[in-house]
């Protein structure tokens, strides 16, 4: 996926199927609107095209880091993504403006997908509509999608930062069609880990919302392989900490090599236990082995 950071760095596109949104959590209702444009554009031999925007419009915590949600998109089989500076300049732009001198004059779309909830334009005035009336007038096509549902509730990005939030990682994954998941890059640690016979990679998470601190099965993706793992999230406590910085870090099965500075994801499989202070290293070292016993059983015998 060709990625254009800045909307002057646009060039001819050739046949833009154009999908407009934020898309933070690249969650149901987004998936359905990417996955259309790109059966579109390779229908009618064009390119499918994302315009997304960084950092969030409404100020709210992404899900994900915008290099996680570039990776996501990408795996959609979007051709070209525009990512668009959102500061203070760029936030004056009427929608009107935005419609003509952007959509149109810039990217040429030749069709428009969009959820029906998207606001766009100084002030979030520009709305659906207002690209529906806009579509006779520049000559493209406009598909506006249905916000969609689960259990009669709106699927969105608030929603699930509180699922995520509440470890309810089970009811999160429905409403996203994936895994919740972190994008981190590997760091050196305090190499602990290894002391208690379990090495673990020290993560440095790339997101702004992780789950809360607790153990998970995992699966982790390096390298376009996936392993299987166990990871922890939280303040040591049994080690006494001076201050209350959380670590994440994982254990890889079957796994010995030096990944320092790559970057992997963390797909949150299944949540297994709170954080805990236990009142030796011993002990601890004791619960992780049951830990890793209980996440060994989350995968399937042949994994």
């Amino acid at each position: 996926m060709k990625i254009i950071r800045g909307i002057n760095k646009i060039s001819k596109i050739h046949k833009p199927v154009l999908a407009l949104g934020v898309f933070d959590g690249l969650h149901r209702g987004h998936r359905q609107i990417l996955k259309s444009a790109g059966r579109l554009a390779r229908k009618i031999k064009g390119t499918s095209v994302v315009l997304t925007f960084w950092p969030h419009p409404q100020k709210e915590k992404s899900l994900y880091s915008l290099e996680h949600r570039l990776r996501l998109i990408a795996e959609l089989g979007i051709d070209v993504c525009v990512v668009v500076n959102f500061n203070r300049n760029f936030a004056k732009i009427t929608a009107e403006d935005f419609i003509a001198k952007i959509l149109v004059k810039k990217i040429g779309a030749s069709f428009i997908y969009v959820g029906k909830n998207f606001r766009f334009g100084a002030k979030a005035f520009g709305d659906y509509k207002l690209l529906a009336r806009s579509a006779t007038k520049y000559g493209f096509v406009l598909k506006a999608f249905n916000v969609v549902r689960s259990k009669g509730a709106s699927i969105s990005s608030t929603a699930i930062r509180e699922l995520i939030n509440k470890r309810k990682i089970k009811e999160a994954e429905k409403l996203l069609g994936r895994r919740v998941s972190v994008l981190g890059t590997v760091i050196s640690g305090s190499k602990l880990g290894r002391v208690l016979g379990f090495p673990t990679a020290n993560i440095n998470p790339h997101h702004e919302i992780i789950p809360p601190a607790g153990v998970y099965a995992v699966q982790i993706n390096l390298s376009g392989k996936s392993y299987d793992g166990i990871c922890y999230i939280g303040a040591r406590p049994t080690m006494r900490p001076k201050n209350k910085s959380i670590h994440i870090e994982v254990h890889i099965f079957k796994f010995r090599r030096n990944i320092y500075g790559k970057f992997l994801e963390i797909q949150f499989v299944e949540f297994l236990r709170l954080d805990h202070k236990f009142a030796s290293i011993e002990e601890l070292a004791g619960q992780i082995k049951k830990d890793m016993l209980s996440c060994s059983t989350k995968f399937p015998a042949s994994r």
